[in-house]
């Protein structure tokens, strides 16, 4: 490029036009155009057909990671609000019609995820998106109980790539809370032989002002503190920071070691015999279902009649009750403080809350609260609701990693976990051939801002590195990190 030559800047960059170039800028320029061709290169072309809760979800997620996003839904006002928000290109119409998928730019998509109301609609609309581009990979929201075996079964027929059930999901992170009670959340890594849990300290905790540095005297077993929720701002702490009353703590260990942490801290964690589920959906029906194998006593309250007797049907082992679960005189008739957990699962969040506040008078041992679109996580730090959990957030966080893992097919992300209210990531990384630094202790590896190595697994045994631990090909690497950038593979952790 010489000097004074003109140069057309890419409408991404924000700047539209031919420009003269000087000297000064040239450095600058092909700086910029280094990092859009960059962008260019991690971007995948997806379209989400279904602009609800889960939808506008994953619009905001893939936008903030820089992928070229094209919305589909019936429903025109929705659009218009996404489309406003979002700045992407959004179609109206049918998604399972050959003619909407088209106009969407089907034919050049590489991901189709598929999140409409009706799962029949999802099956058709990736059949038909899959036989109009058999490159195409697709994700579908599936969430009746009836079509799971044969959906599994006939998956290459109707070009499915993954399958997606929030409520199920949603159900086995609940099922893990009652079964290993003692956290507010549990992630797991490594095929389940590592996790990360929160916690949140109390005035009466033994982590009450505790230095980090300090932590494996009091706490007498290996654990990292990897992340620190304070004031609602999540913090990536050093061996310097001390633990206060309030903070919600996100600690990384084995599962043996969570063991012995809880009971060094002297957390009670009895196993659950009595369970009482407020609400009669489908999360019902799969938490019931599975709380039931575990030999937990589970009962529910549904105000719908007709739900009433299809539970009863389904589940002949649960106790159904027919009635209205906010209210109060039913909830003690039905032995609420009786019972070792109470989860909420109506429709409607602020019954929910409402519902856990009376279970948290009643001083129920755990709590579990589910929210669909509530997010004001201020407020909610504030009230005894216990554990709160989003389906639509482990959705998304399972379809976040496949997007990743499409464009890293080197090096590629193995599991992704949103921690401290969406404030930090806890990626899974498995090393291979491409990976910078293997072999090198971490003493010496020079790291971005914000950024903690939480965890080595190698050949299933896991290690809480220190300065002189270090990796190799074939090891799975966590790390921590916050949301400020998005970390694609193991090999953009390093400062250079």
């Amino acid at each position: 490029m010489e000097n004074g030559s003109l140069l057309t800047i890419f409408s991404d960059c924000g700047c539209i036009g031919r420009q003269p170039v000087s000297e000064m800028k040239r450095s600058g320029i092909e700086l910029a155009l280094r990092m859009n061709l960059q962008w260019r290169e991690l971007s995948v072309k997806i379209i989400i057909a279904g602009d609800g809760k889960v939808g506008s979800t994953l619009t905001r997620q893939l936008v903030a990671e820089g992928h070229d996003i094209t919305l589909i839904d019936a429903k025109a006002e929705v659009l218009e609000v996404s489309e406003e928000r979002y700045d992407i290109m959004a179609v109206q119409g049918n998604c399972a019609s050959m003619a909407t998928l088209s106009k969407a730019g089907v034919e050049d998509a590489e991901l189709l995820i598929v999140m409409t109301g009706a799962d029949e609609v999802n099956l058709l609309c990736c059949t038909i998106a899959h036989g109009m581009n058999p490159n195409l990979h697709t994700i579908a929201r599936i969430r009746n109980p009836e079509y799971k075996d044969q959906i599994y079964e006939m998956r290459h027929l109707f070009g499915l790539s993954m399958v997606v059930n929030p409520e199920r999901q949603a159900a086995i992170e609940m099922e893990r809370l009652i079964k290993y009670p003692g956290f507010l959340k549990r992630d797991t890594f490594a095929k389940g032989k590592v996790e990360i849990v929160e916690l949140k300290i109390g005035d009466d905790s033994k982590l009450c002002n505790v230095g980090l540095y300090d932590l494996p005297n009091v706490v007498k077993c290996k654990i990292l503190v990897c992340a620190v929720l304070r004031d609602s701002k999540a913090i990536i702490p050093d061996g310097n920071f001390v633990l206060r009353a309030g903070d919600r703590i996100f600690v990384t260990a084995s599962t043996r070691e969570l063991t012995v942490f809880l009971k060094n801290m002297g957390i009670i964690t009895h196993k659950a015999k009595r369970v009482l589920l407020c609400g009669g959906g489908r999360l019902s029906y799969y938490l019931a279902q599975l709380l039931n194998q575990d030999g937990i006593m589970v009962e529910i309250i549904e105000q719908d009649y007709d739900r009433c007797l299809s539970l009863a049907n389904q589940l002949p082992d649960v106790t159904v009750v027919h009635g209205d679960a906010s209210n109060e005189f039913l909830l003690q008739r039905e032995r609420i403080g009786e019972c070792d957990a109470l989860v909420t699962l109506t429709g409607v969040d602020e019954m929910n809350l409402f519902i856990s506040l009376i279970g948290g008078n009643a001083e129920v041992p755990q709590i579990i609260t589910k929210l669909g679109r509530l997010s004001n996580n201020r407020i909610l730090d504030k009230l005894p609701v216990g554990s709160t959990i989003s389906p639509k957030e482990l959705c998304c966080n399972d379809i976040v990693r496949y997007v990743r893992a499409i464009r890293n097919q080197t090096g590629a992300v193995q599991a992704v976990n949103v921690i401290a209210d969406g404030q930090a990531e806890a990626i899974e990384f498995l090393v291979d051939e491409s990976t910078k630094h293997c072999e090198e202790p971490l003493k010496k590896l020079k790291l971005k801002k914000n950024i903690r190595v939480a965890g080595i697994n190698r050949h299933n045994s896991f290690e809480i590195p220190n300065g002189d631990s270090f990796y190799k090909k074939g090891d799975a690497v966590i790390i921590v990190t916050g949301r400020d950038e998005v970390i694609y593979q193991l090999n953009d952790i390093f400062m250079s």
